[in-house]
């Protein structure tokens, strides 16, 4: 098993470790890994948690603050990675997730298999985009919020699970996208559950037990 260094133990939150993972290029890619406080009976599946904009560390480390691990007490290990280059994970940075998926998944207490993939904002478009370069790979995909502006951004995820939400309120401008994007992923095949989250703003709170079902729906 890969050692890692635990900077933090809460009794009243999830393990969170911060560590770093060696690219193939030579280069490396610091991440966030959440766990659940009880140790699991086996390994769990693995979700990769995106943020937005940049996707730099304070960024990151908000994603792991309000979305991992909440996540990670639903039974999954959430990582949450830093972007090396302040880009978000779309793109030349798309295969850099994949590469760390592999390294965790080389862990004892991490399962093999497909992962769920989420993010916010770019976090959650660049979720899309990995998950339809390797839809094999992918268990599905939460986007909260992300916007689809054409077909193209989309191929290849037909019957690929995604669950998106768009705050009422996104001071982006993002709910007027709303009704194009649930179209274009409409089109492409993909099993939608869609919704708007009302009052919510660009970046809004989940409600997880309202998401688990969805969770246990696509669960590896």
């Amino acid at each position: 098993m890969r050692t890692i260094t635990c900077l933090l133990v809460f009794l009243a939150f999830p393990v969170m470790a911060q560590d770093t993972f060696r690219l193939s290029d030579g280069s490396v890619i610091e991440y966030y890994l959440a766990l659940p406080r009880a140790e699991p009976a086996e390994p769990l599946p693995l979700a990769v948690f995106m943020g937005g904009g940049s996707g730099n560390k304070p960024i990151s480390f908000d994603v792991y603050r309000f979305y991992a691990r909440e996540l990670a007490e639903l039974g999954w290990a959430v990582a949450v990675p830093v972007s090396p280059d302040n880009r978000s994970f779309r793109g030349s940075n798309a295969d850099k997730v994949r590469q760390l998926i592999a390294g965790l998944q080389a862990r004892d207490d991490i399962a093999e298999g497909k992962t769920l993939l989420a993010g916010i904002s770019a976090g959650g478009m660049s979720a899309l985009e990995i998950a339809r370069r390797n839809p094999g790979e992918i268990a599905g995909v939460m986007a909260v919020p992300a916007i689809v502006r054409e077909a193209g951004q989309l191929e290849g995820l037909q019957d690929m699970p995604v669950y998106l939400r768009i705050g009422s309120d996104d001071e982006l401008g993002w709910a007027d996208r709303y009704s194009e994007t649930v179209g274009f992923l409409e089109a492409a095949g993909v099993r939608l559950d869609a919704g708007i989250q009302y009052g919510g703003a660009h970046m809004f709170a989940l409600d997880w037990e309202g998401v688990r079902p969805w969770l246990d729906s696509v669960r590896p």
